[in-house]
């Protein structure tokens, strides 16, 4: 499946509009997950062929801070409106990843009450009689890792939803989780679902050794994120140039996964203006990895991230009724994607690529991108090819020339 991966990243308590801080607990189930419907024509026709779901579990706030790993949250719906939403993917080609909260849990979780309770529990309760609150979330109660009762809730909540037709799982915060248990949940977990897939986020930090010793397939790869929106926004593409080199070197044996914006970050539009954003996405499709593109970014949506409470608010608002209501002046941005993803399609071996850059100046860049040796045999028949991808912040313009004649170009 991840040779041909290319995601559509959601979140959804924010596309959908349900309330994140107000006291919604009496309200009843909101079938909010049905609303999607009208969007699922829209991603598969941008070109992508799985969605990345942000939190869907019941949950307090956020969607972090989880109660029941087990029951769709009641702000967007119920078990059965996931299993119609399964099938409305299915019927288009696009399957489902989840996001698994499995590093801790919210303060009102029954596990957490329980160990305040001092009842067996593996929620960690700190010197002070209080649970232990990841990086002082104090809406977060951390797990014990070590404790099998740990490792039993992640594979059933897994077994779970992979039953229901998922194709996998964005472990949260990974890096924080000991790799070892990580091993131990995906080898128990494939050994009833084998074809799972498993990406680990990670900020900072060794990702081969988290997606190695954890028995993961991907990880998040926030160094070329960085490095191609800072050299862009700084008009250094020397370290544009550096990243590549780096990505590279990861990519020889791994498969990451790539993005210029997710749910947790400034919008790259916001970051970088139009052309620059047109300019990162070009980019973001020319290398190997698994792409993911974030609900809006392909309509040059804005938003920064503010302070307090509401920090996020403004990097994951609430989608129209329907692309229809979209404002006419992100349509550009859109059909730019869809040429990206369409090319993205008609050369499969990118997935694999090795990265050599050709020239290199702070405001001009040229790189190669080439099929890795013997890729034409590889599962899945990636096939074989070459590219050479040109930047010009001056113009602004990029250009992505394949060997085959077939060309993309960006000019601002």
């Amino acid at each position: 499946m991840l040779e041909h991966a290319i995601w559509w990243q959601v979140y959804p308590l924010g596309a959908l509009g349900a309330p994140i801080r107000e006291d919604w607990r009496d309200t009843g189930e909101e079938h909010r997950l049905r609303k999607l419907g009208p969007w699922l024509d829209y991603v598969a026709q941008l070109g992508c062929n799985g969605i990345l779901f942000g939190p869907l579990f019941e949950s307090t706030t956020h969607g972090y801070d989880t109660t029941n790993h087990l029951r769709i949250d009641p702000r967007l719906g119920s078990n059965e409106d996931f299993d119609w939403l399964v099938a409305e993917c299915r019927a288009r080609g696009l399957h489902i990843i989840l996001d698994g909260v499995f590093n801790h849990v919210g303060v009102r979780h029954p596990l957490t009450l329980a160990a305040l309770d001092g009842q067996p529990s593996p929620v960690i309760v700190a010197d002070d009689g209080y649970p232990q609150h990841w990086e002082g979330h104090l809406d977060l109660a951390e797990l014990d890792h070590a404790n099998p009762a740990t490792e039993d809730l992640v594979v059933e909540a897994m077994e779970f939803w992979l039953e229901r037709g998922i194709a996998g799982w964005r472990l949260d915060v990974a890096y924080s989780v000991p790799t070892d248990f990580w091993a131990r949940v995906t080898d128990r977990v494939r050994a009833r679902f084998p074809h799972a897939v498993f990406v680990g986020e990670i900020i900072h930090g060794d990702y081969l050794r988290l997606i190695d010793a954890g028995h993961l397939d991907s990880a998040t790869q926030y160094e070329l994120w960085k490095g191609i929106w800072s050299s862009l926004k700084d008009r250094n593409l020397w370290e544009l140039a550096h990243a590549l080199e780096r990505h590279d070197a990861f990519s020889a044996d791994h498969r990451l996964q790539i993005f210029v914006g997710n749910h947790d970050v400034d919008r790259i539009a916001s970051t970088l203006d139009d052309d620059g954003a047109a300019i990162a996405a070009a980019i973001l499709f020319s290398l190997p990895g698994i792409p993911s593109i974030y609900q809006g970014d392909e309509q040059a949506f804005r938003g920064m991230k503010g302070e307090g409470a509401s920090s996020d608010d403004q990097i994951r608002p609430p989608l129209p009724a329907s692309p229809e209501e979209l404002s006419e002046f992100g349509w550009w941005m859109y059909r730019h994607y869809q040429e990206l993803v369409a090319a993205r399609r008609r050369h499969p071996w990118l997935v694999d690529a090795r990265v050599e850059v050709l020239d290199k100046a702070n405001e001009r860049l040229s790189y190669r991108v080439t099929s890795r040796p013997g890729n034409a045999g590889c599962p899945g028949n990636l096939g074989e090819g070459s590219l050479t991808v040109t930047i010009d912040l001056t113009a602004p313009s990029i250009t992505l020339a394949f060997d085959d004649g077939d060309t993309v170009t960006y000019a601002g």
